[in-house]
């Protein structure tokens, strides 16, 4: 099936390389396009480099906005699958296989990629643990399933959630909230085990103070949702 990986960017030229090599390694069959999402440092030239797609986006927009652009771009490209990797390093090509795995099957219109799950790779920080877990309990409750990784921001889509998320995409920090968003539309979502690793390069920007305001605003938001009409397919 015809496959795009979405890599959001921000100021990833140092790992980037890394992960574009670690992906054609282990997926030579899938095309990958940058999305390179404001960066003041050279990730775009670097990712130009290794000759792989590059939308360089004139602001940053966050991963809501650089994935709403991919997805854009998967549905002008025909694309039967899109999955989301990020451009850290966390994400490890080695799993793609089975990620993709269900959505190509056809038994999932969406596959989330669980760090919780079968084999434990590396732990989170306290606060942040915490601040997963939290959302964990919400949005298994509204979806009336059981969700592992919410946050996670390593998922495969098809077609239809495609078209779907180039149309309608959360913002700002949008995973635990398209889970939602995508179950209340009536698409099967899915979650797989995955092992992943720590960022590559850099030091993340989720510290213990933007962990809690992080949980707060998705949770508000996936309160907001909850109050809307379910969105349509």
């Amino acid at each position: 099936m015809k496959t795009l990986i979405i890599i959001p960017a921000y100021n990833e030229e140092v790992a980037i390389a890394n992960v574009l090599a670690d992906i054609k390694a282990h997926c030579p069959w899938a095309d990958v396009v940058v999305i390179n999402d404001g960066s003041t440092d050279s990730t775009s030239a670097a990712a130009r480099q290794d000759g792989v797609a590059v939308i360089d986006l004139p602001h940053n927009l966050g991963i809501g906005g650089a994935m709403q652009t991919g997805y854009k771009y998967a549905e002008r490209g025909r694309y039967d699958v899109a999955v989301q990797f990020d451009g850290d390093g966390q994400h490890r090509g080695d799993q793609l296989e089975t990620l993709v795995r269900p959505v190509r099957d056809g038994d999932a219109d969406m596959a989330v990629g669980s760090r919780f799950m079968g084999a434990k790779g590396y732990e989170s920080k306290l606060a942040r643990l915490l601040g997963i877990k939290i959302l964990a309990g919400v949005v298994s409750l509204v979806c009336r399933k059981t969700i592992t990784d919410p946050t996670s921001g390593f998922r495969a889509v098809n077609r239809k959630v495609i078209e779907f998320c180039s149309n309608s995409y959360p913002d700002d920090y949008p995973e635990a909230e398209a889970v939602v968003l995508l179950n209340r539309a009536g698409f099967r979502l899915v979650e797989v085990p995955v092992l992943m690793r720590e960022r590559q390069a850099g030091s993340s920007s989720i510290t213990a103070f933007r962990s809690l305001y992080y949980m707060v605003k998705v949770l508000l938001a996936i309160l907001i949702d909850m109050l809307k009409r379910a969105p349509g397919r």
